[in-house]
């Protein structure tokens, strides 16, 4: 006998099981006494059929035998047959994202939900939901992984865990889209249910922590980005987890980066590495390791070969791995920018030319910051012409987003640049659009003062 089915048993609705019963035994064409026989009386099988009594676990075993049906099916759950193909088919999804397949996961996670309609399997059905979300940003559909999410934060029987990572994914889709505003709601409201439902000691609280923090930052709010970093590292640390730890060094080295600081941001961030290669995140290893070898560009001197080998390993294991375009595209940027500053300019073109292929339109920045990559190429050849066009059309890209962080400094290096080539009216504008995206205005003075 199944314990399982005697726990169930006492909490299955009478009427509801006896309803079932004489269901799957009209359903084959038995008589009350054929299915009775010698396991009970014909008017005990009827009282239970009624819903005035209840079989006892053992009993409720053979009638499922007798009527060809499971246990699990007269209980109202669904057929264990059902649950491990569901499960089945979960697995194979979530192991076609990682390695970088999904448009495969897309059919496994198609062939579970739908075996999820007719059975009562709510905490899978979260499972495939944010498996979905995952595979439809990796495919670049991220409204449809935005709505997939906000399903998974507003619906009360959403496992509490799921509800995390759903507001850690969706927190980020939207801060790398610019929508900051919605980044930190979604954030902090999923944020008031963890400490609501004391979650906050968890891996995933810290990660949900440290994403609402860097969505604080980009939007200017620096000191309160960096207080609520710091508490997520105390709290990491005190988890002991390396997930946990490795989450809050890394923003905390995103942090100090944007801030400038990037001798204390690179040990931050190799601090991470080494903590998040204990585990087995293949995407956020890559992720990690690129940013890795992108800072180690920005030291003075540049750090080339260890960039190299950490951009090169990035983009071997974003080839496997669940990575999205954007992913993919700041990998390649830096890769470029390393054949650059080791004067290798061709094949820096050559990892442009990548860039707006796996961009496709769709990520302004990265292309905006490829065309200023390529236009320095072309300064390095004393073609100021040909620099000239690549430095506009980087301007146009950045004309037709809003403003940022990112944006900022893109600004910032473009009026550089454009600096550089004698183009002083248009580097001018640059600056000013650098100081807009920062949130920057002139003030007008607005008082007028007695004339004596």
């Amino acid at each position: 006998m199944d314990s399982r089915h005697a726990e169930m048993l006492a909490q299955t609705d009478r009427v509801a099981l006896g309803r079932r019963l004489r269901s799957a035994r009209q359903a084959r064409g038995l008589t009350q006494g054929e299915v009775a026989a010698d396991l009970m009386s014909i008017a005990y099988l009827s009282r239970i059929e009624t819903g005035h009594r209840r079989p006892t676990a053992p009993a409720l075993e053979v009638l499922a035998e007798r009527l060809g049906v499971t246990p699990e099916s007269l209980l109202g759950l669904a057929d264990r047959r059902v649950v491990d193909e569901i499960r089945l088919a979960l697995d194979y999804a979530e192991l076609s994202l990682e390695s970088g397949q999904p448009v495969d996961a897309v059919t496994h996670l198609d062939q579970a939900m739908a075996q999820m309609t007719s059975a009562k399997v709510d905490d899978m059905r979260d499972r495939g939901r944010l498996l979905r979300a995952r595979a439809l940003e990796a495919l670049d559909s991220v409204d449809d992984a935005i709505l997939e999410l906000e399903v998974l934060i507003d619906d009360e029987r959403t496992d509490g865990l799921t509800r995390i990572k759903a507001g850690i994914a969706i927190s980020r889709i939207y801060r790398e889209s610019g929508d900051l505003g919605r980044a930190i709601e979604c954030g902090e409201r999923v944020m008031t249910r963890v400490e609501e439902t004391g979650l906050d000691s968890s891996d995933e609280a810290v990660q949900l922590a440290v994403t609402l923090a860097a969505a604080h930052f980009e939007r200017g709010d620096t000191g309160h980005a960096v207080r609520m970093c710091r508490k997520a590292i105390s709290r990491a640390e005190s988890l002991g987890t390396p997930r946990a730890r490795a989450s809050a060094y890394w923003n905390a080295s995103a942090m100090q980066a944007r801030r400038g600081d990037v001798a204390t941001a690179v040990p931050l961030a190799e601090r991470a590495l080494a903590l998040l290669g204990e585990g087995q995140d293949a995407r956020n290893l890559a992720l990690l390791r690129g940013e890795v070898g992108r800072l180690q560009l920005e030291l003075d001197p540049p750090a080339l070969d260890d960039a190299r080998r950490n951009l090169e390993q990035a983009a071997a294991e974003m080839e496997w791995s669940a990575s999205t375009s954007s992913d993919r595209a700041q990998v390649l940027i830096g890769l470029a920018r390393a054949a650059f500053l080791s004067g290798d300019v061709s094949a820096s073109r050559d990892l442009v030319s990548q860039v707006h292929t796996v961009a496709n339109g769709h990520l302004p920045l990265a292309e905006a910051e490829a065309w200023a990559l390529l236009g320095s190429t072309h300064v390095a050849e004393g073609d100021t012409a040909e620099a000239s066009s690549c430095f506009q059309q980087a301007v146009l890209t950045l004309s037709a987003i809003g403003a940022d962080k990112g944006a900022a400094q893109l600004w910032f290096d473009l009026a550089d640049l454009l600096n550089g080539i004698g183009q002083a009216e248009a580097a001018s504008d640059a600056y000013r659009r650098a100081a807009a995206s920062t949130g920057l205005r002139a003030r007008v003075a607005v008082t007028t003062f007695a004339r004596s």
